[in-house]
């Protein structure tokens, strides 16, 4: 499933060639002009990372990027910032308003992308695919496949695309508690509407797949909270 990265850039050329390598490299890329347009967007749908000018008309992309750290539901999103502003005084202040990383215009393609990665991995490794071992299993997200451990030898498992990139997410971010509405938005994605009740459907799907191993149990239903992966 790619990822979707939002181009908040009021440059029609910088975006086009932005948007351009970003769908290169296996992204969804959406482009916003300016930061209103981007907040109706993210009310919208919340983009996996952004990519933020930081001359912008009206509202500069330091205000936006301020505005979404102080706002719970956006405060997770990655943020790159995009300037021709090279003091160090500048990064300084870029990175103290929330950003991820920060990189100087211009650069190239392979180093945005690079640096893309570096900050999903760092930031959203559930959005990546890198392989993930955990607890007795191994989840490959290139090929989508998944192995266990059963008496020193791998045994391949079958999940559903919806099971699959739940244990993804569970893999990626262990001990943990998730609640049903947090797994909906991670996992789902939030501008999806469905009962917070699908959750459990899907818990019980995968732990069905994982009991033939007894990896089901790595799998806790925390009560009055959610569910947790522990591998302990």
């Amino acid at each position: 499933m790619p990822s979707t990265i939002l181009i908040v850039e009021d440059e029609p050329a910088i975006a086009e060639l932005l948007a351009i390598n970003l769908e290169f490299a296996g992204h969804r890329a959406v482009r916003a002009i300016d930061a209103e347009q981007a907040l109706a967007m993210i009310q919208h749908e919340l983009p996996d990372l952004i990519l933020l000018d930081w001359m912008l008309p009206g509202m500069p992309g330091v205000r936006l990027a301020e505005k979404l750290r102080a706002e719970e539901r956006t405060r997770e999103i990655p943020i790159i910032m995009l300037t021709a502003r090279g003091d160090e005084a500048d990064k300084v202040r870029g990175l103290e308003t929330g950003a991820d990383d920060y990189i100087t215009k211009p650069f190239s393609p392979k180093e945005l992308i690079a640096r893309i990665k570096a900050v999903m991995r760092r930031r959203a490794p559930q959005l990546t695919d890198d392989a993930i071992s955990l607890g007795g299993l191994r989840l490959d997200p290139a090929t989508h496949r998944l192995w266990a451990l059963q008496n020193a030898e791998e045994i391949a498992l079958d999940l559903g695309p919806t099971e699959f990139r739940l244990l993804h997410f569970f893999m990626t971010h262990p001990e943990r508690v998730h609640s049903r509405s947090h797994l909906l938005d991670q996992v789902w994605g939030d501008h999806v509407y469905v009962e917070e009740r699908t959750v459990d459907v899907h818990i019980r799907r995968l732990r069905k797949a994982l009991e033939p191993t007894g990896h089901d149990a790595l799998i806790d239903t925390v009560r009055g909270s959610g569910y947790r992966f522990s591998a302990r």
